[in-house]
């Protein structure tokens, strides 16, 4: 188990999964038990909600390190290599011997997907592998995924109080969970979470409630802002007494959705780094998420800040 003692100096620290993707595309129905369907083409790429994040985050020019723990192995060398190419700090990322990279295969259907993961190296990490100077010299953490992370999930509370005394701002999405028992105490863990950022599917689950607007009450004394995202009918924000719905930058020729919650999440902090109000911030974070979807995978459209440029100004005609 080794990382770097060195002090980070990124503006953003995430903490999360981190996996590689195997991509299945255009597949025309779901496969069943003993038969078999065909996909169009297929992709190894970088995978996981956080390091999809971090990539486009990254991209986007906010300065940002990874934690998070990998297998010594070739899926991880891709891990490390394809984080390091855009610039991201991996030096608190944990390479331990004996534990395997995990991988998720993405099954693409149109605007949908499922996902089959194996978590591997994911689900080892604990809160004892972060130390507390991770947090020195940064603005923000936000942290993706927990349910993809049992070893650390039962100390989320303790590792957002950690974050907020260090001074930064934070930000969650919580995924979704593959076993749906929902089991978190959210109330206890917004009080220490700025911007919660959960799908609407993820949120209701999570408050047992059956529309958003009961959810958010049930959660409403946390103090958190609420950014719920709702694919192509837009995204909707609740702080306090106040919800504003901002539309969907809609994409006619969606190539797949993979990643574009997590190009969403990166938008977002990307903004509110940068000292926007949080109107500008939601309306950024509704661009970078339509603009992952113009590309295969999480991270096609978001190969540089030029490339992020052209793409929000021919499709979707927006000045970055």
């Amino acid at each position: 188990m080794t990382h770097s003692n060195a002090l980070p100096q990124s503006d953003a620290i995430i903490i999360g999964e981190l996996n590689v993707d195997l991509i299945l595309d255009g597949i025309q129905k779901a496969p069943q038990i003993g038969k078999e369907v065909l996909a169009r083409s297929s992709r190894l790429t970088l995978g996981s909600s956080s390091a999809i994040l971090a990539n486009n985050l990254s991209a986007l020019g906010t300065s940002t390190a990874f934690v998070g723990k990998l297998g010594c192995d070739a899926f991880g060398d891709l891990c490390i290599k394809t984080l390091s190419d855009r610039k991201v700090d991996t030096s608190w990322i944990i390479r331990q011997p004996g534990l395997q990279t995990g991988v998720t295969v993405v099954m693409s259907y149109l605007e949908d997907r499922a996902n089959v993961t194996c978590m591997g190296a994911m689900a080892d990490l604990t809160i004892q592998d972060i130390p507390e100077t991770v947090f020195k010299n940064a603005r923000h953490m936000h942290l993706s995924a927990c349910f993809m992370q049992p070893g650390l999930k039962k100390d989320l509370v303790q590792l957002f109080r950690t974050a907020k005394a260090n001074g930064l701002t934070t930000s969650f999405d919580p995924q979704w969970d593959p076993e749906e028992s929902w089991d978190l105490d959210l109330n206890a863990l917004l009080t220490h979470v700025d911007f919660f950022l959960p799908n609407e599917t993820e949120f209701l689950y999570l408050t047992r409630k059956t529309d958003l607007d009961a959810a958010f009450q049930s959660v409403s004394e946390c103090g958190s802002t609420l950014v719920v995202k709702q694919g192509s009918n837009g995204s909707t924000r609740f702080s306090h007494n106040t919800k504003v719905h901002v539309p969907a930058c809609l994409n006619k020729n969606v190539v797949d959705t993979v990643g574009a919650g997590d190009s969403f999440n990166a938008g977002f902090i990307h903004s509110l780094l940068n000292g926007n109000t949080i109107d500008r911030c939601h309306q950024f974070a509704s661009l970078t998420g339509a603009i992952n979807t113009t590309c295969a995978g999480g991270t096609g459209a978001f190969s540089s800040f030029e490339s992020i440029q052209r793409i929000a100004f021919e499709r979707f005609n927006f000045s970055i």
